[in-house]
């Protein structure tokens, strides 16, 4: 008989090099699986540009394997142009994933095509005028770059999946495994027990069809029903101005943020109190509140045209069918009553059909103010040199009618510099030489920091605060109400994730009468308004228009 111990079968130890490859391949397919699955689930490291990943699934990638894996079945292999074209669809998806989880974080909304395409030739020359040309050169070059290894690193994924096919066993676990995820994501949709799709990213074909569907409805008119028959403008006497002149000034980026970040509202501070002070000198009063925007971040016009018509404009389609009606706006109801409604507009360089909508007699856009002096950045002209060229071309002319202005600032808009400086000797502004060399040199050495762009958005601020108090102080003796509104918040990435569309609204007059008349309708004295928004932005004109006029 045979000892028990004799009896062991045999044993048959890999050899290393087997061991090693076999780890090769598997380290290999694992590297493909993660390169593909992270170029469409990865998201933003909020408020940067980077990138990071939580670990989600692809369900398109799972498909597109098992679309190959049955294509390798039938035909036994797969072109290297195949997958070339591949890797450049799943390049331009990247791209697209990148500015889908991005754009919120800067702008505080996802990415509209209808929109924002329209406006990349004006962002793009924004983002040369205020970069250095040797940054600028740098940046591209290195976004090239980096789409070049982008579209190499998905070329080499697919490849290393696709020869993987030709083993059985990993061709087998391939497609079990991916069949898998896919199954089991449809089960999520089918609200079984098992909730999977928690551990899925969102497929980015469904933001294709999200801006397709848009751009089909816009095209459609389907926002002509969206539009009220009836404005919230009524009619009013305005006697209660006694013929002040009104300036309405729409504060570019100026948000609810200012006062709700404790560092930006410590950083203003002091311009406020300033601010405050010439209010107080000047012997006026001022009161504030909220109100809410019908953007954020941007698409100024859609809150300058809510408050001019008195009508909740909240779309850019909306905004479109809006210029083709005849509409009654708040420059014709001054107009009524004696005023003579104009437009102060440094940012306007092309021709404005809207403002024949609006009804203003006179634009002053950047040619009719025609400014001088250096440029600061792509929009040029300072807000402060604009307010006194317009007291120039229309405040300083005696006999007038009262004047009803619009006012729209461009100094604080986004990316914040450079920021021009303040000159204390406004009769300078007008002349060949606005600004010492230093203090010009000063401030255009002052780049924007696109990763923390806060700084730079309390610096304009501040510079915003110094021209209004210095111009409130320099006409202490002229008669007008000055309303101060902010047209959206700042970008995400300054104001932060999931805020408010509020932005802050001042009245200053030495009227008595007319600022008991706001207080009445929920203002607050001082510039600190309540944390409540009083309305929204497009009721906001009958309440001032209320307060202009007799009260009963």
């Amino acid at each position: 008989m045979r000892n028990n111990a004799d009896s062991s079968y045999p044993s048959f130890p890999m050899p290393p090099a087997l061991n090693l490859r076999l780890l090769k391949q598997t380290a290999s397919l694992v590297l493909a699986l993660f390169v593909l699955n992270f170029a469409l689930t990865f998201h933003n490291v909020w408020p940067t540009l980077a990138i990071t990943t939580r670990f989600e699934l692809s369900v398109e990638i799972a498909i597109l394997v098992l679309v190959l894996a049955v294509f390798f079945h039938f035909r036994r292999r797969i072109r290297p142009a195949l997958l070339l074209s591949l890797a450049a669809v799943l390049t331009l998806m990247t791209l697209a994933r990148y500015v889908e989880v991005t754009a919120p974080a800067l702008f505080g909304r996802r990415v509209n095509l209808y929109w924002d395409a329209r406006y990349l030739p004006h962002v793009t020359e924004m983002l040369t005028e205020s970069t250095h040309p040797l940054l600028l050169v740098l940046f591209i070059a290195g976004a090239l770059l980096l789409l070049g290894l982008i579209f190499t690193a998905l070329y080499f994924s697919l490849r290393r999946l696709t020869r993987g096919f030709a083993r059985p066993l990993e061709f087998r676990l391939l497609c079990s495994l991916m069949a898998a995820l896919t199954f089991a994501y449809f089960m999520g949709h089918l609200n079984q027990p098992v909730h999977t799709l928690k551990y899925y990213s969102l497929p980015l074909s469904l933001t294709y069809w999200q801006q397709v569907q848009f751009i089909n409805s816009v095209m459609a008119n389907e926002a002509s029903d969206v539009i009220p028959d009836q404005s919230s403008l009524k009619d009013y006497d305005l006697s209660a101005l006694q013929g002040s002149d009104v300036i309405v000034q729409f504060i570019e980026s100026y948000g609810a943020t200012a006062f709700d970040n404790p560092t930006l509202a410590y950083s203003i501070g002091p311009a406020l109190e300033n601010f405050t002070n010439s209010i107080r000198e000047t012997e006026r009063r001022v009161v504030s509140a909220f109100v809410e925007a019908p953007t954020f971040g941007g698409n100024s016009w859609l809150s300058h045209s809510s408050f001019m018509t008195g009508l909740d404009i909240n779309h850019l389609s909306t905004y479109n069918l809006l210029m083709t009606q005849n509409r009654t706006t708040l420059s014709d109801k001054f107009s009524t009553r004696g005023f003579r409604p104009v437009a102060l507009m440094p940012g306007l360089r092309a021709d404005w059909p809207e403002g024949a909508f609006y009804g203003f007699e006179s634009i002053y856009g950047a040619e009719e103010i025609n400014y001088q002096g250096p440029e600061f950045g792509w929009w040029r002209i300072p807000d402060q040199f604009s307010l006194q060229k317009m007291h120039e071309l229309e405040f300083a002319v005696q006999p007038r009618d009262p004047l009803f202005m619009l006012f729209t600032s461009i100094t604080p808009h986004m990316p914040f510099r450079p920021t021009p400086p303040y000159q204390p000797d406004w009769d300078r502004l007008l002349s060949d030489k606005p600004y010492d060399d230093e203090a010009v040199q000063n401030a255009l050495d002052l780049l924007p920091e696109w990763t923390n762009l806060q700084p730079a958005y309390a610096g304009t601020l501040n510079y915003t605060f110094a021209y209004l108090s210095g111009y409130l102080s320099r006409h202490a003796d002229d008669d007008f109400v000055w309303v101060i509104l902010g047209d959206h918040q700042p970008p995400a990435s300054v104001s932060g994730q999931d805020v408010r569309w509020d932005v802050p609204v001042h009245i200053v007059s030495g009227r008595n009468e007319i600022i008991e008349s706001l207080l009445d309708s929920g203002f607050v004295e001082g510039l600190q308004p309540e944390p409540a928004p009083l309305s929204k932005i497009y009721l906001l004109p009958d309440i001032l228009l209320s307060a202009f006029s007799s009260r009963p």
